[in-house]
């Protein structure tokens, strides 16, 4: 089991897996490990792994989300490190959630960021909504990174191993000037208290400061900054197709789940109910 725990490990890395995708499924599959550690992996039938996921279902209520992704870990398993075919390994899927993404108003991201008094955390802040930047994607980002010439954020291996640019804002560019030359980061733009790179959960916790210091109720996390970023443009009328390229969307279809929550769209809507009052 040791040398196929190896081999696992090995292959996310050899295949370029992000590194959250690496730890995830290596979490997942180790649970899967777990569980059936008295047992050969290799023998287990397809009603026993179903028998597993319907436990964690009911026993745990994992979301849609996490039960798609542990199939996959488990997936990667059967398929890539014993090389089976896909066709050996089939699990029954959810339907995918259709959820709407929840966005902040300007004046509510402006509140949040002049909350910031550490110029670290607003630095932080400023670069994940003004580039529309993932977590991830702040965390991995290096001095380098910022091409202060072009006016662009050059992320390197982002989600599916892709490179992107995005927006440098001339407001962000002052603010990161001034951070830098307070705090002079080694290797990444942004750093722990011990060096190497800042934590995640750090970033969730000055985030939420922030917004309970701006007097906003809302449950915020850093994705809603990403989001609020997209919609704010597409409300500013900027091509579908450039924020797609802005936040590395595969596809414009993603990008437009943003339409549905655009208020240049809902705003144009005359509601009935007001002309009753006129």
């Amino acid at each position: 089991m040791d040398a196929m725990w190896e081999k696992y490990k090995g292959l996310l890395i050899q295949k370029r897996y992000s590194n959250n995708t690496q730890r995830i499924y290596c979490n997942y599959f180790k649970d899967f490990s777990t569980h059936f550690q008295n047992e050969k992996l290799e023998g287990l039938t397809n009603e026993q792994i179903n028998k597993y996921l319907l436990n964690l279902i009911q026993s745990k209520n994992i979301s849609i989300s996490q039960q798609n992704q542990r199939i996959n870990a488990i997936k990667f398993f059967y398929e890539k490190v014993l090389g089976r075919n896909k066709q050996y390994y089939e699990l029954h899927r959810p339907n995918r959630e259709y959820k709407l993404p929840k966005v902040l108003s300007k004046t509510e991201v402006k509140k949040i960021l002049i909350s910031c008094g550490n110029i670290k955390h607003r630095s932080i802040l400023m670069l994940i909504y003004s580039a529309g930047l993932r977590r991830s994607e702040v965390i991995d980002l290096r001095v380098s990174d910022i091409d202060s010439e072009r006016m662009v954020i050059n992320i390197i291996g982002a989600k599916g191993n892709k490179d992107r640019v995005s927006l440098l804002s001339e407001k962000a560019l002052l603010i990161l000037r001034k951070y830098y030359k307070e705090y002079k980061p080694n290797k990444y733009l942004f750093e722990g208290a011990k060096g190497g790179k800042y934590s995640p959960t750090s970033i969730a916790k000055i985030l939420k400061t922030a917004a309970q210091k701006a007097g906003i109720h809302k449950n915020v996390t850093p994705h809603m900054l990403r989001h609020s970023f997209a919609t704010h443009l597409l409300e500013q009328g900027t091509d579908l197709r450039y924020i797609q390229e802005l936040l590395g969307h595969k596809s414009t279809k993603t990008t437009e789940i943003y339409t549905h929550v655009s208020k240049k769209a809902i705003g144009n809507i005359k509601n009935p109910v007001d002309e009753f009052f006129e």
